[in-house]
């Protein structure tokens, strides 16, 4: 699978629109080249980078399979009219969360998660609860790294 967005480059800077010192809206995605199978799509977004260790930007899961791209700003509620559930991040929310580190340069990665089936999981499920239930049932994965500075 290929994940890429219109908002920035692998590699690249992510524009200040989508992250806390903007409008901290999440940016579009596309992905393409699903496998046969799939039944559900995951997306969670982090960042491997913060001081006190991994922080969870998003988690958006049970994306139908029919689906094969966000659009920006998707609604930061736990189901948003896309359909699929959002998760709660490291911010203690549903939804998107942009990148707001609090000095430096992080780098922030939005991984895309093809599944073989909807994940079984309660409101409020977290990026380790959501990790669990996938656990086995991943048909391909695809990332896309952007960084932030503040």
């Amino acid at each position: 699978m290929i994940l890429t967005s219109t908002a920035f480059q692998n590699g690249k800077a992510i524009p200040e629109r989508y992250s806390c010192k903007g409008e901290d809206i999440s940016p579009p995605l596309f992905w393409d080249d699903a496998p046969k199978g799939t039944q559900s799509f995951v997306i969670i977004a982090d960042d491997p980078d913060a001081p006190m260790g991994t922080w969870v930007h998003w988690v958006y899961y049970n994306i139908p399979p029919q689906l094969h791209s966000l659009h920006e700003d998707v609604s930061p509620v736990e189901n948003p009219g896309t359909g699929g559930i959002q998760g709660i991040t490291s911010f203690g929310t549903p939804g998107y969360g942009g990148p707001c580190p609090p000095s430096g340069t992080h780098r922030y990665f939005f991984k895309l998660y093809a599944v073989d089936d909807n994940l079984n999981l309660r409101k409020g499920a977290d990026k380790k609860q959501v990790e669990k239930a996938m656990k086995g049932r991943i048909l391909a994965e695809a990332e896309l790294m952007g960084t932030f500075s503040r």
